[in-house]
């Protein structure tokens, strides 16, 4: 039987009222109904079991594989040099095989600060070693066949027209990050002004908020199903 590996990442600080957590879920069920015995489901929560922020070593041994060319993910450890080095490396290894093992990647990101959340920014700065995703024997991208999956969920809106149109660094930053590492041009769906009920600023926008959560929610079903999505 050939298996399908889910790995699925939240990084939102909330819990209960997070529209990006709830998004993540209903794929993440839909997935699982859809390939039974045959998915490998992996979680992780970034708020509860956090990444830890690179240090020194890691940078230090990033510059020695960058000197080398590509190296093999496999063959890194060797170049490690010193305790801080050979940490920074335990700690880097794991993640990146766990994302190379994944067929598809689902993140829930919630806008915080127009940007992403902390969490997530130091899981993206440790998965995102040197060459680490690059086939050294024919130069493509390992990740060409990932398929990326991402709930983004901000309270305003942020679209074509709006006063903050230029303040989104949310989702350019997540399509230069994964363009960047190899993954072809990935589906982003997004539910917008989902503090419309309890945010003052933005009353009278609740039939929006919820047509937007209704379409990421439609699109994110689609996907699970494996049916083609406008989006």
């Amino acid at each position: 039987m050939t298996t399908t590996t889910l790995l699925h990442l939240d990084s939102s600080i909330s819990l209960g009222d997070s529209v990006s957590r709830a998004l993540t879920a209903r794929f993440a069920a839909a997935w699982r109904t859809r390939h039974g015995a045959a998915g490998r489901y992996v979680y992780r929560d970034l708020t509860a079991e956090p990444v830890a922020p690179i240090g020194a070593g890691y940078a230090a041994l990033g510059r020695r594989v960058e000197r080398k060319g590509t190296v093999p993910v496999a063959d890194v450890a060797a170049l490690a040099e010193g305790p801080d080095e050979e940490r920074e490396w335990s700690l880097t290894h794991p993640l990146i095989n766990r994302l190379l093992a994944a067929d598809t990647v689902l993140l829930g990101v919630p806008m915080y600060n127009f940007a992403v959340p902390a969490a997530l920014k130091a899981w993206f700065d440790r998965i995102g070693f040197p060459g680490s995703y690059t086939d050294p024997a024919t130069g493509e991208s390992l990740l060409r066949r990932t398929r990326v999956v991402i709930a983004a969920a901000r309270g305003g809106g942020y679209g074509p027209g709006t006063p903050r149109e230029g303040f989104d660094f949310q989702i350019p930053y997540l399509r230069a990050y994964f363009t960047n590492l190899g993954v072809p041009p990935e589906r982003l769906h997004i539910a917008e002004l989902t503090r419309a009920d309890d945010v003052p600023a933005l009353a009278g926008l609740q039939p929006l908020a919820a047509k937007s959560r209704a379409d990421a929610e439609a699109a994110l079903d689609a996907l699970a199903a494996g049916r083609p999505t406008a989006g």
